[in-house]
């Protein structure tokens, strides 16, 4: 007979010490291989074979191309959030650390591009709607409260926040061909425009 209080443990054995160097060699060389030939043009077999290890091993820590994109753009992603607190904390205009944010985000995206496309038909794709992106947008709104200006606050932090989406980032860079000082110079002045 079950005890009411019976806990059933899942499997808690710490990660072994060569599991966990496997795993940072393997971020390591697929982020090595991404800056040269471009994520796109890189295979999680040519990713294994670069960090001398077998597929077996790589599908061990990684299921497909969009899961060690996501485990590479997680610690950029905490890098971000840190920088943002640490900044915060600080105090200061809101609107200049509103617009400190928003170029922050807009680089990130910049250089991430490729990788947040990864895996774009999945459902969980990095994409707005995804909790690793949500907090730019709860920064953006408590941002414009403390600006405390006469607007929507929600419609324009979801306006913001859409510029910052990879598609829109992909439209302007690869489409129209506009660099990154001409995309965050214009999300600086939308938000002057919107503040005045």
């Amino acid at each position: 007979m079950l005890q009411n209080n019976l806990i059933l443990q899942e499997d808690v054995r710490p990660t072994r010490a060569d599991a966990i160097k496997n795993r940072e060699l393997l971020l390591k060389t697929a982020q090595q291989l991404f800056a040269e030939h471009g994520v796109e043009n890189v295979s999680m077999s040519a990713i294994a074979e670069a960090a001398g290890v077998g597929k077996g091993t790589l599908y061990r820590h990684f299921t497909d191309k969009a899961d060690l994109c996501h485990a590479l753009l997680d610690q950029e992603q905490r890098e971000l959030q840190e920088r943002t607190l640490i900044r915060l904390s600080e105090g200061g205009d809101p609107v200049e650390a509103l617009c400190w944010f928003l170029a922050e985000v807009a680089h990130f995206v910049d250089l991430n591009g490729s990788m947040l496309c990864v895996g774009m038909g999945q459902l969980e794709a990095m994409g707005l709607g995804h909790p690793a992106h949500l907090w730019w947008r709860q920064t953006i709104r408590a941002l414009l409260v403390q600006i405390g200006r006469p607007i929507d606050v929600d419609y324009t932090s979801d306006i913001l926040y859409v510029m910052l989406d990879v598609h829109v980032a992909y439209f302007q860079r690869k489409v129209m061909a506009y660099d990154s000082t001409r995309i965050v110079n214009g999300l600086i002045t939308t938000v002057m425009q919107i503040l005045a």
